[in-house]
């Protein structure tokens, strides 16, 4: 920091009101590398208690109980909460936020805007809103997004194509990529098992029935073979018709959900399978991010079987850490993990060179001193 900061300890906060208080980016990423980078941390979101951890003191806002509820009266609760804070910096993650972060620059403040998607495409894969309604809910969001973004101090986003986005409004912005933490690998060992692993939140546009239906083909000739599923199911109706499906196939024995684990925990999961999945189906804002779990696997040494969309060919193809496929076809998907069964050296090999390029490229050490410059590029005025 520039001796102009350093005259006092700065103070940020952090806002959602969609993710929750330990998020991988949110918390583990982002709040804790601006903690240990000597600035005072709160965050505030959806919780059941004022603590803090790891350096950040987290500020509860209460649960809503319904979409509405969280997109009136909570951002009201949570404006009043940010305000209360009396912080150099607001950083705030939700594009619901983006009027609160309007009327924190109205008192004056310093405003960064942290953009995880596409949001104008993500709207169009929302299938709780309908079909005619999505485009213009999208159309509507892009516009104003457009009119008002220039507000802020700056914008951080995830990979180049989302960030063409702002750079075509030449908004004063960067990229912050998703990649995983290095030290949270380093705590246990490697132990593959025969198992195959699904991280994140599952849903009918993340290829969750193609990849069950796939396994169904792995089982019959690998019958020990499970298929782990990590995280929670949108809507929540989703699991069961997940597991009737198993069920249908044959192998409810074999699918494992595992409805949520702390974000530490995840990696340890993951080192006990033999390989991971992430075959997103290819709906606009699947196709335009690099989603977090493809590091993660990357991380542990797993090889991986991927959708074949050019993002994510720019990261498996030239480091050959895993199988390319086409998502919406699961004799394709069964095809890849039998060949991984059937090629353990092979699999070793791409897994060894998924972590080697976490190592070199893909990892959070690098972001986390690009967030930290950020912030002084804020904070300075420049």
């Amino acid at each position: 920091m520039s001796d102009s900061v350093e005259q006092h300890r700065v103070k940020v906060c952090i806002l959602t009101s969609v993710h929750m208080p330990f998020d991988g980016r949110v918390f583990h990423k982002e709040a804790k590398s601006l903690a240990r980078a000597g600035y005072e941390v709160v965050l505030i979101a959806r919780h059941d208690k004022a603590e803090t951890v790891d350096g950040v003191r987290i500020v509860p806002l209460a649960e809503p109980k319904n979409r509405l509820q969280r997109m009136t009266m909570v951002l009201w609760r949570l404006l009043r909460l940010a305000l209360r804070e009396k912080a150099d910096v607001y950083h705030f993650h939700d594009p619901e936020l983006i009027t609160v972060g309007l009327l924190l620059k109205l008192y004056g403040k310093k405003v960064i805007w942290d953009v995880h998607e596409h949001y104008p495409n993500c709207i169009m894969d929302k299938f709780w809103i309908s079909k005619g309604l999505r485009r213009v809910v999208s159309k509507a969001f892009d516009l104003y997004e457009r009119a008002v973004v220039r507000c802020f101090d700056y914008v951080i986003y995830t990979t180049p194509f989302v960030g063409a986005r702002y750079q075509k409004l030449k908004v004063r912005s960067g990229p912050i990529e998703n990649y995983p933490i290095i030290e949270l690998s380093e705590t246990f060992e490697k132990t593959p098992q025969e198992k195959i692993i699904y991280l994140g939140g599952m849903s009918r546009t993340r290829g969750l029935v193609e990849v069950v239906e796939a396994f169904s083909l792995v089982v019959e000739r690998y019958p020990s073979w499970e298929l782990l599923l990590v995280g929670s199911c949108r809507p929540a109706s989703f699991e069961d018709e997940l597991r009737a499906l198993a069920k249908e196939r044959g192998i409810e024995a074999n699918v494992k959900f595992i409805a949520w684990v702390p974000y530490e925990e995840k990696e340890r999961l993951s080192a006990q399978a033999a390989m991971g999945i992430i075959t997103y189906l290819p709906y606009a804002n699947n196709t335009s991010c690099l989603p977090n779990k493809l590091f993660d696997y990357m991380l542990v040494d797993l090889p991986v079987i991927a959708s074949d969309f050019p993002l994510y060919r720019e990261v498996v193809e030239p480091y050959r850490c895993g199988l390319i496929v086409a998502p919406e076809k699961p004799d394709r998907i069964a095809e890849a993990m039998i060949y991984l069964i059937e090629h353990p050296e092979e699999a070793r090999q791409m897994g060894e060179n998924g972590r080697r390029a976490v190592e070199e490229t893909y990892n959070w050490q690098q972001e986390s001193a690009k967030l930290v410059g950020i912030y002084k590029t804020v904070l300075e005025g420049q």
